[in-house]
């Protein structure tokens, strides 16, 4: 009988020993994880500035047009590295409800993108061409989640063929940007997914990538 009693609490230290170590390692992970997201959030609020200040330098005319081009695609190339993290910490689960006020502030970061090459194209002229793809965000139907899988891949096709001269916008639509809605409204946007090549060509179907090449500039 003692041997019986001496094994069972054997095991039962065992298994709180287990426990806590394991509750330990959870917490650790946990908060590095928490380390992380924050210091993303930190990151979404740099960029934000940073973009506000690239505005003004477009207005003060201190940079040559060269430079205004080169900084809008380093821009955007910044902005959607820091996007594809943001979409691990979304597949994650993780932070769920913070990581959609994220994905709002890095949306309004791409308006703010657009405005700017707008402006830049007007002061120098057509070097570049925009393709601005809006997309609808945490969506159900199934057939246009698919579509604009199928999209975003023919739109990344096309940024890989024409990296120095196409600049690609990825917005997921939202009815609290203003300056989203005044940039689309001459434009007479009627439904979502859609792709706007300069400005000008609205696009609601899209099959390749020959598609919206004839439209570049």
């Amino acid at each position: 009988m003692v041997n019986k009693k001496h094994v069972f609490f054997q095991a039962l230290l065992l298994t709180i020993v287990v426990f806590i170590v394991g509750f330990y390692i959870g917490t650790l992970v946990e908060d590095r994880n928490l380390n992380k997201a924050e210091s993303f959030f930190a990151q979404s609020e740099i960029s934000l500035m940073d973009i506000v200040a690239l505005n003004d330098f477009v207005d003060s005319g201190t940079l040559t047009c060269e430079e205004l081009k080169k900084a809008n695609f380093d821009f955007a190339n910044k902005i959607y590295e820091e996007a594809q993290l943001l979409d691990k910490y979304e597949e994650s689960g993780k932070f769920k409800d913070n990581l959609v006020f994220v994905h709002q502030k890095y949306d309004l970061l791409r308006s703010f993108l657009w405005m700017n090459a707008i402006k830049v194209k007007e002061k120098c002229g057509n070097d570049f061409s925009t393709v601005v793809y809006i997309y609808n965000y945490e969506l159900e139907d199934l057939t246009i989640r698919a579509q604009q899988n199928v999209w975003s891949r023919i739109l990344l096709d096309l940024k890989n063929s024409h990296d120095e001269d196409v600049l690609l916008i990825p917005i997921a639509t939202s009815d609290d940007f203003v300056s989203l809605g005044a940039l689309t409204s001459n434009l007479n946007i009627s439904q979502y997914p859609v792709v706007i090549v300069n400005e000008k060509n609205v696009f609601y179907e899209l099959t390749s990538v020959e598609d919206l090449e004839s439209h570049l500039n």
